[in-house]
């Protein structure tokens, strides 16, 4: 656990988001035990855009648990499965239908994540949305964070102190298997070229199961010093979360900005404070 000077020295690393030009930004390092430091309103509703998908990621691995879902199985066009799907390498464009075979190319893309919301809905007997609440939002006491009814790619709000809660997760998964997290924080069908939404192409364009992996990514959002293990997401509405196994911490930001240039200035050199001091 880190004593009162380290929390210090975080929380110091966390004071460069008030030099953002944002009119609101709250963020939180949480370490072991879920220890947590924090700057802005904790309690601040944001909407999260993208890093949505990891709620819905996470709910779809407590489904593989429970045999709800299986990830070879069927969905969306033909060859298509939850895999690809959760991987971004379904073949779906950004917002529409599928563009390419499954398994070709990594295309980041809302749709896709409609249709596995479609099969999940179908599979667990509920809408998506009910069951991402009664498989991680409920049982990890997210009493601030909602997802939107068919809205399962970017419609979540949510808050930092939530969002702290669920970072403590991955970092101690107590809902799936150590082993279950550590598949979906594995590139999947590796090699797969792609583009990086708002950051470039990038190749190989990395990703787990429904995970963001930053590998050796450049430009990325995340920190020059972040390990190539670090895994996360970033949403459109100027929010982010990552993990870096490597230092057993994660760090949420949210922030009421449209994600632009002015985040690749930014975030990138917020990680690099915040990680150099975890790693002293």
């Amino acid at each position: 656990m880190p004593d009162r000077h380290d929390d210090a020295r975080v929380s110091d690393a966390l004071e460069a988001t008030a030099t953002w030009d944002v009119t609101d930004v709250a963020a939180a390092v949480v370490g072991p035990a879920g220890s947590t430091v924090t700057v802005g309103n904790a309690d601040q509703v944001y909407g999260l855009a993208s890093v949505t998908k990891l709620l819905t990621a996470y709910a779809c691995l407590v489904a593989v648990e429970e045999g709800t879902l299986e990830l070879e199985a069927a969905a969306g066009p033909e060859g298509t499965t939850v895999r690809h799907l959760l991987a971004h390498a379904g073949g779906y464009v950004f917002d529409s239908g599928p563009l390419s075979r499954p398994g070709r190319s990594r295309i980041y893309s809302n749709t896709g994540f409609d249709a596995l919301g479609e099969h999940l809905t179908a599979r667990a007997a509920m809408p998506a949305a009910e069951y991402v609440a009664a498989a991680v939002l409920e049982p990890l006491g997210l009493t601030a964070t909602a997802v939107a009814t068919g809205s399962i790619a970017h419609g979540a709000r949510s808050t930092v102190r939530d969002m702290a809660r669920f970072v403590a997760e991955l970092l101690e998964p107590t809902l799936v298997a150590r082993a279950t997290l550590a598949e979906a924080t594995t590139v999947q069908f590796p090699g797969l070229d792609g583009v990086l939404p708002g950051v470039g192409p990038q190749s190989p364009n990395d990703w787990g199961l429904g995970f963001e992996l930053r590998d050796h990514k450049v430009p990325h959002w995340t920190g020059n010093c972040n390990s190539p293990a670090t895994f996360g997401h970033f949403g459109s509405s100027g929010t982010f979360v990552w993990v870096d196994p490597e230092i057993g911490h994660g760090l949420v930001v949210l922030t009421n900005r449209t994600f632009g240039p002015w985040a690749l200035d930014v975030w990138p050199r917020l990680s690099d404070g915040v990680v150099e001091v975890l790693r002293q």
